[in-house]
């Protein structure tokens, strides 16, 4: 891959007319890691089944079975998930996040993501898309041998085509940081932010909040603060082991947030199971409590992990815009919520999930619904024409209104217990809560809301 220095990759992203992949060189402080910090380790597990192998006609036959899993885990086209969230009619009138941005942070390279959405579109009969990948000075080569880079290569497809599936005009910016510590992430991220790439970054993955280097976290918000100061909107995932998150070792768990969801800079994402119709009507959700394939947050030795990630955090104290909200101190977290199960997965076209060959892949997880908020957010920016910033204020001000009209479907339904924590955990309900936050949007209602409240 050719390596290309900082001022030439700049130069390529205005070209956004064409797919492009592009290798930073290594120039003085370019891209390096904040001095004094201890890195800690982020870990990605996306939960995908094959669905069929290509060549394949765009429909499936798990998009017909019944949510409740009895004939085996239910699947959704991008076209049904654009009309269950309200997002067809947006498209229909045109807005469909064009002159707009969206930025991807994830871990390492992935060699397949280009070809991935190419087939994607053809797939679903979604547009050309305009694509970017960033690679961070010193990112190995893939190592298809490596579970960890194959992991955060999963992740990338998932974050990348779903972005674009409910954007399609949206630009993709794929940010990928020289490894999964934290530490590279967060110098993928502010790289993104100094040389302000996009409108929206969307991060589906977190660790504990607890577990971050203080100076970090310290440095990791004020980069937040430096994005919503330009208008940029942060958006990251809340995570898929319930009410909790591995200990700093890994060895278990622990009652915990996420990072960097519990920013309050940030809007944290949690999961929910949709049911929609065939033709993908809005029939209901419950909260993200894995039906088919149980609760078991965080299995260390399976990884099965299937559960709302949502609760309160101990480093960060509760914003004002949740006064009212959120009981106690800390920063509740999620503060909205999107479909995340396996069973109602999504259907993705993923090579580096079968060992570099083209298959569907069902995919679930808070990580899937993250770059589908970014997508939503790059049509709200696009139809607002300017950027809406930071969300959070607008979202609470708004919750009342919102639910009342349908903009945010009000989960109420289900928990994110954690058998290994004793059973602890929280249950959705009516207004904000730990699981589901305020609920999931109806785009088209939804955004002209966020868009007089934002301006």
């Amino acid at each position: 891959m050719k390596k290309t220095h900082f001022t030439q990759g700049l130069a390529l992203l205005a070209a956004t007319a064409a797919t492009a992949a592009l290798t930073l060189a290594q120039s003085p402080n370019a891209g390096a890691a904040p001095a004094k910090l201890h890195p800690h380790p982020v870990k990605v597990h996306p939960d995908a089944r094959k669905v069929a192998t290509l060549p394949h006609a765009a429909t499936f036959s798990c998009q017909s079975r019944p949510i409740d899993g009895s004939k085996g885990p239910r699947c959704y086209s991008p076209a049904e998930i654009q009309k269950a969230y309200g997002v067809s009619p947006l498209l229909a009138d045109g807005n469909n996040g064009a002159g707009r941005t969206i930025v991807i942070i994830d871990a390492y390279q992935n060699p397949y993501i280009a070809d991935d959405l190419a087939t994607f579109n053809q797939t679903f009969d979604l547009p050309t898309s305009s694509f970017t990948n960033i690679v961070m000075p010193g990112t190995p080569r893939f190592n298809k041998h490596d579970a960890n880079q194959v992991g955060w290569g999963e992740e990338t497809t998932l974050d990348v085509l779903w972005s674009h599936a409910i954007a399609p005009a949206a630009n993709i910016v794929l940010v990928s940081a020289a490894s999964n510590n934290d530490t590279d992430i967060l110098s993928a991220t502010q790289y993104a932010v100094d040389h302000d790439l996009g409108d929206v970054i969307s991060q589906s993955f977190g660790e504990n909040d607890t577990c971050v280097d203080p100076q970090l976290l310290a440095d990791q918000h004020q980069m937040f603060q430096t994005a919503v100061d330009k208008g940029i909107t942060p958006i990251a995932s809340s995570g898929d082991s319930g009410a909790a998150q591995f200990t700093c070792d890994g060895s278990g768990a622990t009652a915990a947030a996420s990072s960097p969801a519990s920013d309050p800079l940030v809007t944290g994402v949690g999961g929910t199971t949709l049911n929609a119709a065939d033709d993908g009507t809005y029939v209901g959700e419950t909260a993200w409590t894995e039906q088919l394939f149980g609760c078991n947050p965080p299995a260390v030795a399976s990884g099965d992990i299937n559960c709302s990630g949502g609760g309160h955090s101990a480093v960060f104290p509760r914003p004002d815009f949740q006064k009212g909200f959120v009981s106690g101190t800390g920063r509740g977290v999620p503060d909205v919520a999107y479909n995340a199960g396996v069973n109602g997965g999504v259907l993705t076209v993923c090579s580096v999930c079968n060992n570099g060959k083209t298959a569907v892949f069902l995919f679930g997880g808070t990580s899937a619904g993250t770059p589908q908020w970014a997508g939503i957010t790059a049509i709200g920016d696009q139809m607002a024409g300017r950027r809406m910033g930071d969300l959070n204020p607008a979202l609470y001000g708004i919750a009342g209104t919102a639910q009342r009209s349908g903009a945010l479907h009000d989960v109420t339904t289900g928990n994110n217990d954690v058998v290994e924590l004793g059973g602890f955990g929280f249950n959705a309900d009516h207004g904000w809560d730990a699981v589901t936050g305020l609920g999931t949007p109806d785009a088209a209602l939804l955004l002209p809301q966020l868009i007089s409240h934002t301006g």
